[in-house]
């Protein structure tokens, strides 16, 4: 933010000296403000513009400055105190090597899901796998899922497939 010069404060002080309540320096007078009905307008925000694009925490900046030129020795330093048995360093320099585990592939062999008939052999093929190893309990439970939205569905398709049927008999005998 650029430096107010000394014309600029004096132009800010002249306009808000011009304002009723207000003392030589521009402030409000004692027991005056600039709402005689109270601190705040309900209603009206004090920034309705809110915080400008692109506009930086402070302390961020702050930090930033203190570490410029800085992130070499920083990062050698890391390095070294997790190679020195340190289990935090160690820590933080693997998060950064190994990405996170995303989701994978899982390829269990069945048969397409076709109707409700399915759905016990393919659960039972989504524990045997994650009871063997072959998938972990976080992918058994998201596969889990999916067969519940698929339940979820066929029970919905089934329910309007026979809620038609009730109706169209109800049109051919009245």
């Amino acid at each position: 933010m650029a430096a107010i010069t000394v014309k600029e404060k004096l132009v800010l002080v002249d306009s808000l000296q011009k304002q009723e309540g207000r003392d030589a320096r521009g402030r409000f007078q004692r027991g005056q403000s600039g709402n005689p009905e109270g601190r705040f307008r309900k209603g009206r925000s004090g920034n309705p513009n809110g915080r400008p694009a692109g506009a930086r925490n402070k302390a961020t900046e702050t930090a930033e400055l203190l570490l410029d030129g800085e992130a070499a020795a920083l990062t050698r330093k890391a390095v070294e105190l997790a190679l020195a048995g340190d289990a935090m360093a160690l820590r933080l320099c693997l998060d950064r090597i190994i990405p996170p585990r995303r989701g994978r592939r899982v390829q269990l062999g069945l048969a397409p899901l076709r109707g409700a008939a399915d759905l016990g052999d393919t659960m039972a093929a989504i524990t045997t796998a994650a009871t063997q190893g072959a998938i972990t309990p976080g992918e058994a439970a998201e596969l889990a899922r999916v067969v519940e939205i698929f339940v979820r569905a066929v029970e919905t398709s089934d329910f309007e497939r026979r809620l038609q049927q009730l109706e169209a008999r109800r049109g051919a005998g009245a």
